[in-house]
């Protein structure tokens, strides 16, 4: 049985961000600078197994498998059903632009959610989004799908202003029945440019009871807190020793808290709402 040293804080949500590869490109915003000719990171298969395995023994109630397109990963399938099989719950965060069955068959296990980005109820302004002619309509009807099957599925719209039809995109996912959540760009990744990213771009409750593992196994307070990484789990180093590291402890403490602001709770990524604490078909994403 693994040994863990114990963690300083609860972790309930962990982000597994299992590959860059994507099918989409997102050149404005992707705050992973995922795309099609992107890699699976330096993690194995079996680095991944012995995360997951870790997470349930230190109390994750739930993981998410994230990229890129996690679907893309060659274990994506076995990594879901060994988080399923230790006892977690597990949220994939998929573009839905290709699925087979065997992801259904994946998705339709009462221990699955999906979480997914949608960005206008305009085809060519999505398409033009993701830079995949197509994408707006695979992943609209995917979702509309994931409904029919009684999958539970959320729906992050990332606004990035210009008269984006983003109010539009809400209003049709929520006439669907699906829970809606809404954020503007960060100045992260393919959104940063020039500028530096900075922490007090965040939620200021990263890091309080969930963490991301970056497909290299950094170890980061958020997947958009990417730039603020504290430790690394390759090399068989465990999970709980990152966290209760004195650089784990300083890098917390360089995300300025917002006042009277509650904590993210798993179906949140910083937002610009204060609190980052919302109720469903509001403010706040699975994530951008």
């Amino acid at each position: 049985m693994m040994t863990t040293t114990e963690a300083p804080t609860t972790l309930r949500f962990l982000s597994l961000e299992i590959t860059a590869r994507c099918q989409l490109t997102c050149p404005s915003h992707c705050y992973a600078q995922a795309g099609p000719t992107r890699g699976h990171g330096s993690m194995t298969a079996d680095d991944w197994h012995r995360i997951i395995d870790e997470a349930a023994e230190l109390g994750v109630r739930k993981v998410q498998l994230i990229g890129g397109e996690p679907t893309l990963h060659p274990d994506f399938t076995g990594l879901v059903e060994h988080a399923l099989r230790v006892g977690l719950r597990v949220r994939v965060y998929s573009n839905l632009y290709r699925l087979r069955d065997e992801h259904w068959r994946l998705f339709t296990h009462p221990q699955v959610s999906l979480a997914t980005s949608y960005y206008s109820d305009d085809a060519d302004e999505h398409d033009g989004i993701t830079r995949r002619r197509g994408s707006h309509a695979a992943t609209r009807g995917n979702i509309i799908e994931a409904v029919r099957r009684g999958v539970e599925v959320t729906v992050g719209i990332v606004d990035m202003g210009g008269g984006q039809r983003a109010r539009r995109a809400r209003a049709e996912m929520r006439a669907l029945g699906v829970e809606v959540h809404v954020d503007r760009v960060r100045a992260v990744g393919n959104a940063a440019g020039a500028e530096v990213p900075s922490a007090a771009s965040l939620c200021g409750r990263c890091g309080d009871g969930k963490a991301a593992i970056l497909p290299d196994g950094r170890v980061a307070p958020c997947e958009i807190g990417r730039f603020l990484t504290a430790g690394s789990v390759k090399g068989g180093v465990s999970l709980a020793s990152v966290l209760a590291s004195d650089r784990w402890a300083d890098m917390a403490a360089s995300i300025p808290h917002r006042a009277g602001a509650a904590p993210c709770p798993p179906d949140c990524n910083p937002s610009h709402s204060d609190s980052c604490a919302p109720d469903k078909n509001t403010t706040c994403p699975p994530a951008s």
